[in-house]
């Protein structure tokens, strides 16, 4: 097995944003927001789209804001609510990949 580039504290901090994606319903809130783009969208409208509602999506939009994943704003009587971490989501598949096939023998994975 050949030795792993990734260090423990890049380890720590993907399980910590893994975690906060660990739910089927946080993890469809926020690929509402992802769709939504950069402009986001009110709590109400989110809740619509995503149907998740009340204290439940206020619990996970808690948790996804902790994990840096999401932003909330108020905008006068509104709750915007954004993904503002697209690179940190495209860094989550690159962590996946990035080792892939690192432990197999060359002529396997050589694809040149």
């Amino acid at each position: 097995m050949k030795q792993t580039s990734i260090p423990d504290l890049d380890l720590a901090v993907t399980a910590s944003t893994f975690a906060a994606l660990g739910s089927e319903q946080r993890l469809g809130v926020l690929r509402v927001l992802v769709r939504a783009g950069e402009h986001g969208l009110s709590i109400g409208e989110l809740g619509t789209r995503s149907g998740v509602t009340g204290s439940t999506l206020t619990h996970h939009m808690k948790i996804l804001a902790q994990a840096g994943l999401v932003r909330q704003e108020r905008k006068g009587r509104s709750i915007i609510c954004a993904a503002v971490a697209y690179d940190e989501l495209h860094q989550l598949s690159t962590f996946l990949l990035r080792e892939c096939c690192a432990d197999c023998p060359e002529t396997e994975h050589d694809h040149g």
